[in-house]
C-alpha cells in the first residue's frame, strides 16, 4: 500500500485526506500556514485525528519517505518543497487524479476560463433528470474526493476543474470532456499563456477514440487543437453555423449532424442572460448528446435551469433600480461578458486582487452602456488609470464594498442597473469571491 502527504488542508485538502483514510492508506498531512490549529482541526476532522500534522516550514524528515504528495489546488507545483519531494522520487498529483483513481462511473469533465460552473451546473441539472445516481463536483465546491469512495459503475459525475487541478493529472480520462474557451487568467500562477492552455488542454490527454471532447470552434486556440485529438470532437459556437455541432444563431440554439439541422430551443425560453449564456448552453447540449441523452430531456433541462449563484444573479430592485451579483466574474473577459448582458445604464463595482490582468478591452466593452465606474481593491488605481487611457472619465473609488454600494444608490435613477462584476478576484478583502457576492446582496438588500 502507497503512503501519502496531503499538502494543503483546507475543504479539498480534507475531503482528499478523508477518503485515503476510508481506503486504509498511511497519511500525513501538511500545511504551509505556521499559524495552523492542529488541535482544532482533528477537533472538526475526528476521521484525522490519528494523522500526523506537520506545518509551516516543510520538513525535510518528509522526503524520500512518501510516495505520492497530493497538491490541493492552491498549492502551486513549483513551491521548492514540491520540486524536493519530486527530486526525492515522490509521485506529485492532485484531488481529481486520486478521485478518479478511487472512484467508478461515467465522468464528464468540464474546463475554461469562463462559464465552468454554470455549464457544469446545467449539466447537472440535464443529467439527474436522465440517469438515476448522478453527481455534480469538482471546483463547484464540492470535492470529487468527498464522494468518490460512494460511486458505482452507474454513477455519472458532472466534474468542474480548474487549470489548477489539471496541472495535476496523469491517468485521468474522463468519457467527456469539455473546454468552453481560454483567455487571459490566472497568469500570477502560470506565468505564461502557454502555460495555461497547456494546463487546461490536459483534460483531454487521457481520452480515447470512444471518448468524446466538446470544443469551443469561435476559439482559435481550441479549434486546431480538436484536430489533433484521436477522441471524438463536438463543436459549439455561438458566432456561426456549424455543419456538425451545436449553435446559437436566430435567436435559437440548434443542433447540425452532417448538415441536418433541428433547433433545441428557443433562447426566450431559457431562464439565463447573455450569448455567454447562450454559448454555456449549447456546451450543455453538446455534452449531453454525447451521453446519449434525448433531445426531450436536454430542452427540459435547459428550460428549467436558473442561473448559478454570483454569476449575474438577479438580488432585488429598489427604487426602479436593478442590483445584479456576478462577483464570479473574476478576470476581465467574464466581467466584458456581464457588461454584454445588462439591458440598462450600468453603474459598474470593479476591482479586487491583482492576478496581472489587462483591462484595456473590459473598459473598451463599456459601449456607452457603463455610465459609472465605482473601483475598489489593490486594483483600483491600475483600473482607473486605464480607464483614463481610453477617455472614460466617470469613476469613483472606494475603500470598502458598503461605501461602493452607497455610490451606486446615490448616483442611479430608476431604470438603471447596478453591477458587481469586478474582473479581479476577490483575495485582497475577502475570503472568496462567494463571501464578496454575498455581501453585496446583503448590502442591496438593505439598501
Amino acid at each position: 500500500m502507497k503512503s501519502y502527504l496531503v499538502a494543503g488542508l483546507g475543504i479539498s485538502g480534507i475531503a482528499a485526506a478523508k477518503l485515503l483514510k476510508d481506503k486504509g492508506c498511511q497519511v500525513v498531512l501538511y500545511d504551509g500556514n505556521p499559524d495552523f490549529d492542529k488541535l482544532e482541526f482533528k477537533k472538526k476532522n475526528n476521521a484525522l485525528e490519528d494523522c500526523e500534522i506537520f506545518c509551516g516550514e516543510f520538513p525535510n524528515e518528509l522526503l524520500g519517505q512518501v510516495d505520492v504528495c497530493v497538491l490541493s489546488p492552491g498549492v502551486p507545483v513549483d513551491l521548492s518543497f514540491v520540486e524536493q519531494l519530486r527530486s526525492h522520487g515522490t509521485e506529485i498529483s492532485g484531488e481529481i487524479e486520486l478521485a478518479y483513481s478511487f472512484g467508478k462511473g461515467t465522468v464528464v469533465a468540464i474546463t475554461g476560463t469562463n462559464g465552468k460552473t454554470t455549464t457544469t451546473s446545467l449539466v447537472g441539472e440535464i443529467i439527474a433528470r436522465a440517469f438515476k445516481d448522478t453527481r455534480v463536483v469538482g471546483n463547484i465546491g464540492i470535492p470529487y474526493t468527498s464522494v468518490a469512495g460512494d460511486t458505482t459503475d452507474d454513477t455519472v459525475l458532472a466534474v468542474e476543474i480548474s487549470s489548477f487541478q489539471l496541472e495535476t493529472i496523469h491517468s485521468f480520462a474522463p468519457h467527456v470532456s469539455a473546454i468552453l474557451n481560454i483567455t487571459p487568467d490566472h497568469l500570477d500562477r502560470h506565468h505564461t499563456m502557454d502555460a495555461y492552455i497547456k494546463a487546461k488542454e490536459a483534460i483531454a490527454t487521457n481520452q480515447k477514440a470512444g471518448d468524446y471532447c466538446v470544443l469551443n470552434a469561435d476559439d482559435p486556440v481550441l479549434y486546431e487543437f480538436g484536430r489533433k485529438l484521436s477522441c471524438k470532437v463536438v463543436y459549439f459556437s455561438s458566432k456561426k453555423s456549424l455543419d456538425s455541432g451545436v449553435y446559437y444563431a436566430d435567436g435559437a440554439i440548434w443542433y447540425s449532424d452532417n448538415n441536418e439541422v433541428q433547433k433545441v430551443i428557443d433562447v426566450k425560453e431559457l431562464q439565463i442572460l447573455g450569448v455567454h449564456n447562450y454559448e454555456n448552453a449549447a456546451a450543455s447540449t453538446a455534452i449531453c448528446l454525447a451521453l446519449g441523452i434525448s433531445m426531450d430531456i436536454i430542452r427540459e433541462g435547459l428550460r428549467e435551469f436558473v442561473a448559478v449563484a454570483h454569476r449575474i444573479e438577479f438580488i432585488c430592485e429598489k427604487d426602479g433600480v436593478r442590483y445584479y451579483n456576478d462577483s464570479k466574474g473574476t478576470n476581465p473577459d467574464a466581467a466584458i461578458k456581464a457588461v454584454e448582458a445588462m439591458e440598462r445604464p450600468t453603474i459598474l463595482i470593479g476591482g479586487g486582487y491583482d492576478k496581472n490582468a489587462s483591462y484595456d478591452e473590459w473598459i473598451e466593452s463599456f459601449d456607452n452602456k457603463v455610465k459609472l465606474l465605482v473601483l475598489i481593491g489593490e486594483t483600483k488605481q491600475k483600473i482607473a488609470d486605464c480607464a483614463r487611457k481610453h477617455d472614460f472619465l466617470a469613476i469613483k473609488t472606494a475603500d470598502t464594498l458598503e461605501e461602493a454600494v452607497r455610490i451606486c444608490h446615490d448616483n442611479s435613477v430608476s431604470g438603471d442597473a447596478v453591477l458587481l462584476s469586478p474582473a479581479c478576484a476577490s483575495w485582497d478583502m475577502f475570503k472568496n469571491y462567494e463571501e464578496r457576492g454575498r455581501i453585496f446582496s446583503d448590502l442591496a438588500r438593505s439598501l
